[in-house]
């Protein structure tokens, strides 16, 4: 597997498959075309069903500038390889292709060929830094090692993990105190008022026991408003799913204070997870589905909730295992093809989740029948039995309500 590095990674929202990647893609294709006179981009799929609502237009704009360029949208076109299909063409003065390239955004802000991945400016990006897999191959290989999630991690990480991490754990929380602070109408169209402030406002007038939950809701809308507003967030492991572990982390510091270094190696866990399920599944809405993306970061909270509490490496596999069992099958529906509804609303449903799934995982002696890399591969499965409607297509579901 890639080094975890690549599940966290800062950015600007709204989304990490339509924004970021295609954005990522445009200064790439402008670096290698640059003599071209004027750009036209091809939009396949998904990205040319939602793309606009994702302002994938404006990143692709940003990356091209200053040269004029040419939006075609063709999302009755999906090709074989992902959904989310660009193809860039450089022309010249009489509207001759003098270069192409035809790349796919595969979530997460990644990109990626038909011959494979293109390399991040990430330190170990485009080499294999784990040599295990599936969660059983790691976690024999820590039984054996006597290690621990987080110890397993940094065994095969570089130097850089930590200050990787620590960087990536300032701005989740700059972000949340950022949004708690904003009272706005979120732009797009559907005249959706944040609701961080008040949420955190009232959440003073609760008893202890329902102002946690409170409290832990107005952090994951913080982030997630940020991000529909088009913020800087870090992905976790997508822009579309960034509010759910943060909201945890921040609160479990706040409330059960926490170290910032207890915290990061909870960070390096719930990367793995996360790791695993990019390697065997996908972290991409328009591939699986929302299961793919809050459901993720759904097993990336719940698990890293249960090692802060001790849990048992037993305990937090089986912590993953039900995050995503009982996130199978959610679809990828938004209204307007924007990152609002249910999207922010769903993030903070998916960090109270995790919270109560860290209970019943702590609650246990770790032992249960289906295994995390089993729902792992039923979720892929489950992602391909998808009608395309429902993933970020919003041509069905929820999104036929607007």
């Amino acid at each position: 597997m890639e080094t975890i590095k690549k599940i966290y990674k800062c950015g600007y929202g709204p989304s990490s498959s339509h924004t970021m990647g295609p954005h990522r893609a445009a200064e790439l294709f402008a670096e290698r075309a640059k003599d071209a006179v004027r750009y036209r981009v091809t939009l396949y799929g998904s990205l040319a069903a939602t793309g606009k609502g994702h302002h994938t237009e404006l990143a692709i704009y940003r990356g091209l500038a200053p040269k004029q360029v040419e939006i075609v949208w063709r999302p009755d076109i999906v090709k074989p390889f992902h959904p989310n299909g660009m193809l860039f063409e450089a022309l010249d003065a009489n509207g001759n292709t003098t270069k192409d390239w035809l790349v796919y955004s595969i979530g997460g802000g990644d990109l990626s060929t038909e011959n494979g991945i293109v390399p991040l400016d990430i330190p170990q990006d485009g080499f294999e830094v784990y040599p295990h897999n599936t969660m059983a191959e790691i976690m024999k290989f820590m039984e054996k090692e006597g290690l621990s999630f987080w110890e397993y991690v940094e065994r095969h990480e570089d130097e850089s993990l930590w200050d990787y991490l620590e960087g990536m754990w300032q701005q989740m929380q700059k972000t949340i105190e950022e949004g708690l602070q904003n009272d706005r109408v979120i732009p797009g169209g559907l005249h959706l008022r944040s609701k961080a402030h008040q949420y955190y406002i009232r959440a003073s007038a609760f008893k202890p026991s329902l102002q946690s939950r409170a409290l832990v809701t107005a952090y994951a809308l913080a982030t997630s408003e940020q991000n529909a507003c088009g913020g800087k967030i870090v992905t976790a492991p997508t822009c579309g799913s960034s509010g759910v572990l943060p909201a945890v982390l921040y609160h479990l510091k706040k409330a059960h204070d926490f170290s910032d270094m207890e915290i990061l190696r909870a960070m390096a866990t719930a990367g793995l997870f996360g790791n695993v399920i990019k390697t065997n599944a996908s972290i991409s809405g328009a591939e699986v589905g929302c299961q793919g993306e809050v459901g993720s970061a759904c097993v990336m909270a719940a698990v890293a909730s249960n090692q802060l509490f001790g849990g048992s490496p037993k305990q937090i596999e089986y912590a993953a295992e039900m995050a995503m069992e009982h996130n199978l099958g959610l679809t990828c529906d938004p209204l307007c093809g924007l990152v609002q509804i249910p999207c922010i609303e769903r993030n903070a449903m998916a960090a109270l989740r995790a919270l109560d799934i860290n209970i019943y995982a702590m609650m246990s002696d770790g032992r249960h029948i289906i295994s995390f890399d089993k729902v792992v591969k039923t979720m892929k499965l489950t992602g391909k039995d998808l009608p395309s409607l429902y993933k970020e297509t919003s041509l069905g579901g929820l999104a036929l309500n607007d």
